[in-house]
């Protein structure tokens, strides 16, 4: 079946599906995979393994499972039931659990997996774990003909819309492990007048969305669901102050918090926002970054490769160092180029404007 008879058809469906109702508040994720996939970016590659990001091991004692521990510096809105406790900033959420991060990854696994994704990153070194594009197919209207017609022409069905989840695990200084999840999404649009071809362009990024795989998960690790839902909403809104700045001449944003949350939150806003953690020293606090344009219609830039300028064919991935440093708690992250020198270019300019953008 072409491209144009496949929107004839759809348009037709959604025609005779009339005011039907979304159900928007559930959730049912399909891989792109089993369907018309969405390529991976192609610098998602295995990288080398660093001893410095294996998991840590050993077995966990009974103190590890007493309720209400609370970890030093840990922000206002924190709620916890056992050995899981959901901390949030801002719209930003995670979670700290007091269990080592090995004995985390393969529950972990499972959760995306139960949920209908595949992984196309898996590395346990890192502690970052992606997910294919996924479809969420609750959002389709569940009307006479789909129900109906639904199960024989299934591909005719679409939201237009994709969905992919990096989930991160950290070691902190109590030995357990925090848990990110961040969210990146696409949509489908038409490209021309005659609404006969479509591209895939990026959408906003869902911090809600995030809040509702972060509930799952801690259900997925032993919270009851109904109290999930009340630790999810617990707590009043956390407002750190950041803001685009100069020093000496150079582009920086300014967080009026100490390095553990601007760490954590600056790691989360690059995963978001298209940037490839390649390395990461917290010691120093710099990540090493890159970013290769992630639109699988190269007809059509992405967010990011419209800030940074068309691509041409095979163009090397720009690299780039984000350094975090704190006094006190006050927090300056910077960009520098690949080796290590202040960013001179525009893109420093523009990277500062993305990260300042997220962590608001």
């Amino acid at each position: 079946m072409n491209h144009i008879a496949r929107i004839g058809l759809l348009g037709l469906s959604i025609t005779l599906a009339g005011c039907s109702v979304l159900e928007a508040d559930k959730i049912d994720y399909k891989s792109a995979s089993r369907g018309t996939s969405l390529e991976i970016p192609p610098d998602l590659t295995q990288l080398s393994r660093d001893t410095r990001y294996v998991v840590p091991g050993g077995s966990v004692t009974a103190s590890s499972f007493q309720a209400g521990q609370a970890v030093p510096g840990a922000p206002t809105a924190a709620s916890t039931l056992g050995d899981v406790r959901i901390e949030r900033a801002g719209n930003t959420r995670w979670l700290v659990v007091s269990r080592p991060a090995d004995q985390l990854w393969g529950p972990v696994r499972e959760f995306w997996q139960e949920n209908g994704f595949l992984l196309t990153l898996d590395q346990a070194n890192l502690g970052i774990m992606e997910t294919d594009w996924a479809e969420n197919r609750a959002k389709l209207p569940q009307d006479f003909i789909r129900n109906a017609l639904g199960k024989v022409f299934d591909s005719l069905y679409s939201t237009g819309e994709r969905d992919r989840f990096r989930t991160r695990l950290e070691r902190n200084a109590a030995g357990g492990t925090e848990i990110y999840i961040s969210h990146r999404g696409m949509i489908e649009v038409y490209n021309n007048t005659q609404k006969d071809q479509t591209i895939w362009q990026p959408r906003a990024t869902d911090p809600e969305l995030e809040a509702e795989f972060l509930r799952r998960l801690m259900v997925r690790l032993g919270t009851p669901a109904e109290q999930s839902r009340a630790l999810v909403a617990a707590g009043g809104t956390v407002r750190p102050t950041s803001r685009v700045a100069t020093v000496g001449s150079q582009p920086v944003v300014q967080i009026d918090e100490g390095f553990d949350r601007a760490w954590r939150r600056v790691g989360l806003t690059l995963d978001r926002t298209g940037f490839t953690v390649e390395d990461r020293d917290r010691s120093q606090g710099t990540y090493f970054v890159r970013y290769v344009e992630p639109n699988p219609d190269k007809k059509e830039p992405g967010f990011l490769g419209k800030l940074f300028g068309p691509s041409t064919p095979n163009a090397a991935p720009l690299k780039f160092r984000i350094s975090v440093k704190s006094q006190g708690e006050s927090t300056t992250v910077s960009v520098l180029n690949a080796a290590g020198a202040p960013e001179t270019s525009a893109n420093a300019q523009r990277i500062v404007n993305v990260i300042a953008d997220d962590l608001k």
